[in-house]
């Protein structure tokens, strides 16, 4: 499904997104070489180990990004001009190597850009929760979307 242009979203609007993602720890290597963070916490089990998890936790911004990347298809694919911001991120609680994560979105605020007629803003509070339920990350962010084409 294509995403939803600015006049189609609501207020309130919820998103229970339906794919899933096992996150492997080639991902979370992977990521957090390419990014140039040596951090231990995620590329050294050894290191890990020694700390209160006892073992590598995934790279948080693989798991904001993985977050938003799950959300694209249902609500802006093809119809945001750009994302504008992220607020109140938060990670509550970890992610490991074999978690298996999804996604949920709300619309938490609609406005009509002042400077481009006819498109708008959407803020969405996107949530990701691992197989057993637990809320891992969230983000409220605002989109710049299309207007609808004339048909």
């Amino acid at each position: 499904m294509p995403g939803l242009w600015f006049s189609e979203f609501e207020e309130g609007q919820v998103f229970d997104h339906e794919w899933t993602r096992t996150i492997t720890e080639a991902d979370n290597t992977w990521f957090s070489l390419a990014t140039m963070n040596p951090q231990p916490l995620h590329i050294d089990h050894h290191k890990a180990a020694e700390t209160e998890f006892g073992k590598p936790l995934v790279n948080s911004l693989f798991t904001l990004g993985c977050l938003i990347g799950m959300t694209v298809n249902d609500t802006t694919l093809n119809t945001t001009v750009a994302n504008l911001g992220m607020e109140k991120v938060r990670f509550p609680a970890p992610v490991f190597h074999g978690d298996t994560v999804k996604a949920k979105t709300t619309v938490v605020g609609i406005r009509s850009s002042k400077s481009r007629p006819g498109q708008g803003i959407v803020t969405f509070l996107h949530e990701m929760f691992k197989q057993d339920g637990t809320l891992v990350a969230s983000c409220e962010r605002a989109a710049l979307m299309m207007a609808k084409p004339d048909a």
